[in-house]
């Protein structure tokens, strides 16, 4: 079984509509909402300072997003993105702006006007290879080559957003630098949806570029859009987000006349009885009470004509797991199955495990510390939700440092059933954003000043 680096196309996926106008994920919610104490906390003396000036930055944030949207690029192709990014840290005197990390990847460094530790606040920039079909004025009209196929291209997943915040948080955070008991890195991330075939990029690369050294920072904070109430926020301690691993899996037979099936191996019917028997590893051959598990099968391709039985079928698709521990012991399952599969009708099976990101984990002391912060500035306070299959390559950062990732709501109050998250109808309130800011900013705040 070969095993090499593949990224991820994937990213907050919210749940299936449910028949009474609300997304199941917002469902899901309800129990833990009534679950959860409202958590009390002394307001700090900046955090009027901290409102205003993100009240002031809000227009602002709002065109930056829609200058965004309207010009959305792929990973590792944020040139244009990175550049916006750039002039405006540098048009807020930073310490230092370093450009070209991980390709496009933009780094500010904000040195406050005391010591203190570091604190970094992280945006990816990149968008999907999704035609919008939104209507609004600054729809994405931009169309590009992606492995091989001319493609639309739209910021489905609301990382326009994140970028838009944090550039906002910047301005605020600048504005208050000699308040400041501490450093603050601002981390512009391109290809978190993962970068083009053959290319390394993302946050793993970042890493390996330096971005957590000179300065180091002693925690990591980054929020992410979700279909959830407008200004909603929501975050998990531990395991939040799945493990991510990507799946191909090539079918050989014999190629024949579709008349004529005994005279090959038709590699379609094995490829189907392989998706058929992945299916039963997640339902009947590990515990799923012990934590979740997906293994999907996204694309399948094979054959030219309908009266051709074709040589052999290619698949891929993806693997989400939120227990490490049962990682290695489900990818066994999974090549034992395809190849057993395929050698019963004659035919061959090669595995691929292209591994992505490893599972979201909040350091349950830093989510416990920060949860107050969340809670406090939240227009609803801040809820704890539980873990999602979707995955996100900030897991990357957590890995290094102590991460803490949270969610903020952006659908239409006037939309009962907002769009999933990779949709082209995929929308935001703008709103939110405003919420967003000042999340970021407390947060940052906060921990520096050992809250």
């Amino acid at each position: 079984m070969r095993r090499h680096l593949r990224p991820s196309d994937d990213q907050w996926q919210p749940p299936r509509r449910s028949s009474i106008g609300r997304t199941v994920g917002l469902l899901v919610l309800l129990p833990v909402l009534a679950l959860t104490s409202p958590m009390t906390a002394e307001v700090p003396p900046y955090q009027a300072e901290i409102d205003r000036r993100a009240a002031e930055v809000e227009e602002q944030v709002i065109t930056w997003r829609r200058d965004i949207h309207q010009h959305p690029e792929l990973g590792n192709r944020e040139v244009r993105t990175s550049g916006v990014v750039a002039a405006h840290l540098k048009s807020l005197g930073l310490d230092e702006v370093r450009t070209g990390i991980a390709h496009t990847g933009v780094v500010g460094v904000l040195r406050g006007g005391q010591p203190g530790p570091v604190v970094a606040l992280r945006a990816d920039m990149d968008a999907l290879p999704v035609k919008e079909l939104v209507d609004i004025p600054f729809a994405s009209q931009v169309t590009t080559e992606y492995n091989g196929r001319q493609v639309g291209v739209m910021h489905a997943c609301g990382h326009d957003v994140h970028t838009a915040v944090l550039m906002g948080t910047a301005s605020v955070l600048a504005g208050m630098r000699d308040q400041l008991p501490g450093t603050v890195v601002f981390v512009f991330q391109p290809a978190e949806e993962g970068p083009p075939a053959g290319e390394n990029g993302g946050a793993k690369m970042m890493i390996e570029e330096g971005v957590l050294n000179d300065p180091a920072p002693d925690a990591i904070f980054a929020l992410h859009t979700m279909p959830a109430p407008s200004g909603f926020l929501a975050y998990r301690p531990g395991g939040t987000m799945a493990g991510s691993d990507g799946l191909k899996i090539e079918i050989t037979g014999s190629q024949t006349h579709g008349a004529v099936p005994w005279g090959g191996v038709d590699p379609i019917v094995v490829a189907s009885q392989v998706i058929l028997g992945l299916q039963t590893i997640t339902s009947r051959q590990i515990d799923l009470t012990a934590a979740p598990a997906v293994i999907t099968i996204g694309m399948i391709q094979g054959g030219v004509r309908g009266n051709i039985i074709p040589e052999s079928v290619e698949m891929e698709g993806t693997i989400r797991l939120l227990d490490p521990a049962m990682r290695d012991d489900v990818l066994e399952r999974i090549e034992r199955t395809a190849k057993s599969i395929a050698e019963s009708a004659g035919a061959r099976a090669e595995v691929t495990i292209e591994p992505y990101a490893p599972v979201t984990y909040n350091d349950p002391e830093l989510t416990g510390r920060m949860a107050p912060t969340l809670e406090r500035v939240g227009p609803m306070g801040a809820q704890i939700v539980p873990a999602v299959t979707p995955s996100e390559d900030f897991s990357f950062f957590q890995e290094k440092i102590p991460g803490f990732y949270f969610f903020l709501g952006i659908a239409d109050p006037e939309n009962p059933l907002p769009a999933p998250n990779h949709s082209p109808y995929f929308s935001v309130h703008e709103e939110a954003m405003l919420t967003g800011v000042r999340a970021m900013s407390t947060v940052a705040v906060d921990y520096l000043h050992g809250r």
